[in-house]
């Protein structure tokens, strides 16, 4: 029974096509951000409909999330190396060691001023994480743990869910939060119902299209970008 279960997931050769769709599509907005004048961008900006208090936070979190589709490559990669013939505990091995000596280097940068202040990342880290692990730590734990438990179309699917959902919760949220619903959501108060609900809409497009050959995908797929959202709006 475990077997036809496997064998209903989507194969490598789709995910790996899928993934470099999506990974294109990421390159070229990034590639659109650099080549856009700032002047452009607040014109988008505003055309978008967004308020003219907002443009400038809106923009600084563009730049932010833009960085943060390079989130892209890891399912991208992935996917690449099991069609190449890794096995998944091959590429687990290689998301523990990539992990490993990512959280060393952050440890480093916070005990160390010499790496502290020549760390390449510093631009966009937040105000919060230049005093403790920043978020790429958790990101890349998180990643390792879905590839080493779970099967490469869920792992895949989760770490979309977090590069694509969780940006588009901030962008939304940055952009037109409050604009229709005045209540704010999450722990301290800063989360808006127009980025919850744009993470969930994202997720569930993603996981329909990833899962678009399984049969009652729908009930699995609302779950998950549930949980997803819920996980983004509660813990982040």
């Amino acid at each position: 029974m475990s077997g036809e279960a496997e064998l209903e997931l989507p194969s490598v050769e789709f995910l790996a096509t899928y993934m470099v769709m999506i990974a294109f599509a990421g390159l070229i907005s990034s590639l659109n951000m650099h080549v856009t004048s700032p002047e452009m961008r607040k014109q988008a900006m505003k055309d978008l409909g967004v308020k003219l208090g907002k443009i400038g936070k809106t923009l600084k979190e563009i730049e932010r999330k833009t960085f943060h589709l390079c989130g892209l490559l890891v399912p991208l990669i992935y996917a690449l190396l099991l069609e190449y013939g890794l096995t998944r505990r091959d590429c687990a091995k290689i998301c523990w060691s990539i992990t490993a000596s990512g959280w060393t280097l952050d440890i480093l940068r916070l005990n160390i001023k010499f790496i502290s202040d020549n760390f390449p990342l510093n631009p966009i880290l937040r105000e919060k994480e230049r005093k403790q692990l920043s978020g790429a730590c958790f990101f890349s734990l998180g990643c390792t743990l879905a590839v080493s438990f779970f099967p490469p179309a869920v792992a895949m699917t989760s770490i979309l869910f977090l590069v694509l959902g969780d940006m588009s919760a901030a962008l939304i949220g940055r952009s037109f939060g409050g604009d229709v619903v005045v209540v704010k959501l999450g722990r301290e108060g800063k989360k808006s119902v127009e980025g919850s609900m744009a993470m969930f809409f994202v997720c569930c497009v993603l996981g329909f299209t990833v899962f678009s050959q399984i049969h009652l995908r729908e009930y699995p797929v609302v779950i998950g970008a549930a949980v997803a959202t819920l996980t983004e709006l509660l813990l982040v």
